[in-house]
């Protein structure tokens, strides 16, 4: 019988994506092991591979859809001998309340754990029962104050998504209740009325997630900084010389600062730590998340376990995932996760600056530019190059004086690196 093809989850936490390529088309054939589509994540795009071979007979959402729900329906595979006529049979939805789903094939995606199955969507009931719509759609047509049950939905099984919002009657307006906050502030509006000329960039998957959890998190995360200045005068003669002698690895800063990061945590564990509502989750593993740009936006590969890791190790790793980064080849496994993030800004000559926290963190070092400076030591001034780590806290979960013992701890590993190779 034919198979349905379901939006596959990624990732844990993943309930929607943008289906943005079919690599078949319908008609072509498939073997077990083939890529099917590609599907943009909230970090990153990943392949989806055939788990059966057959014929692709439908596609049922478009590439380029946005806000596809996980386990959404989107293709079907005919086997051999099967036509189109067999399937509407297989994807059609009953008449009657539909019954607990039997399991089906579904399209799993490459090198990657896949969610266990939610229920399958059922079709739209007639006035006054259940509306069913994608999360995006409920989301949407809540900030809008459209009322889903006024709605036809377009997609599978009558399932309202988010184009149905847009065709949409806009409500009416609704008086602003004296405690309401100001709107923000519509910049393509402006720019319309006043004539500023400009180009549209829509917003890739990553970059509204970025939008979402950099909101999430200044919001309801209550962050506290503390600033240290750090010398680098040891640090940068010892990096000089493994260089020196090395074959196959060279050694960053910023691969010390992550080994220093790491020791830190297990000298000072009380700092590697994150706020949940029932307790603080205390980690007994360093993991180190550490902020990288790619032209869809932020991402932050992990170290893991940095500490029991060499410089060489930690070097190595981290040019590697942060190439697979650029290219949007990381698994779920290697950015989802950690247990505190560094962001280094230095290699563009910031001297200072204050990073917003990466949630369910509870910590982020934010890295300013090694430099020269006049420093005043035994009483003499003096010329040596300094760097300012400014940490960004989750006050919920670390106090200040925790923070400060734990950049103490850090300050000490960066000017006296001998503890990092040893």
């Amino acid at each position: 019988m034919p198979h349905n093809v379901l939006m596959p989850a990624l990732s844990p936490t993943m309930t929607e994506g943008k289906l943005a390529k079919w690599v078949k088309k319908e008609g072509d054939k498939v073997k077990a092991g083939q890529v099917l589509a590609e599907i943009e994540t909230d970090k990153a795009t990943m392949e989806v591979e055939a788990v059966d071979e057959g014929t692709l007979g439908k596609i049922l959402v478009p590439a380029g859809t946005e806000g596809v729900a996980v386990n959404t329906l989107i293709a079907v595979l005919l086997e051999e001998g099967e036509t189109a006529a067999d399937i509407k049979s297989a994807s059609a939805p009953k008449a009657a309340a539909p019954a607990p789903a039997a399991p089906v094939k579904t399209v799993t995606p490459a090198n990657t754990q896949v969610a266990a199955p939610q229920k399958t969507v059922a079709p739209r009931p007639q006035k006054g029962g259940r509306i069913y719509a994608s999360p995006l759609a409920k989301r949407l047509a809540k900030e809008r104050g459209i009322d889903l049950a006024r709605v036809s939905g377009s997609g599978p099984h009558g399932r309202i998504v988010k184009s149905d919002l847009d065709k949409a009657p806009a409500p009416a307006a609704a008086p602003r209740a004296a405690s309401a906050p100001a709107p923000s502030i519509d910049a393509k509006a402006l720019a319309d009325a006043y004539g500023i000329p400009y180009k549209l960039q829509p917003n890739s998957g990553v970059r509204k997630v970025i939008a979402r959890r950099l909101l999430e998190s200044k919001q309801t995360v209550p962050h506290f900084y503390l600033t240290v200045d750090c010398g680098l005068d040891a640090l940068l003669k010892i990096r000089k010389e493994l260089n020196a002698d090395a074959a196959d690895f060279k050694l960053s800063v910023n691969d010390f600062i992550i080994k220093a990061t790491a020791a830190a945590l297990v000298k000072f564990p009380a700092a590697n730590v994150s706020w949940t509502d029932d307790a603080v989750l205390q980690y007994e593993r360093a993991d180190v998340s550490v902020a990288v740009a790619t032209p869809n936006g932020l991402i932050t590969p992990i170290i893991k376990d940095a500490a029991n890791k060499s410089l060489k190790e930690i070097s190595n790793e981290m040019k590697a995932l942060a190439a697979k980064a650029r290219d949007g080849k990381l698994k779920p496994e290697e950015f989802q996760g950690g247990t505190i993030s560094v962001s280094n800004l230095g290699m563009f000559g910031i001297r200072e600056f204050s990073a917003i926290i990466n949630p369910p963190q509870g910590a982020i070092l934010a890295i300013g530019a090694g430099e020269e400076r006049a420093v005043v030591r035994d009483g003499q001034l003096k010329i040596a190059n300094v760097m300012t780590v400014t940490m960004s806290v989750d006050h919920r979960a670390i106090d200040g004086a925790v923070g400060a013992e734990f950049l103490q701890v850090f300050k000490k590993l960066i000017e006296n690196p001998m503890g990092l190779i040893l």
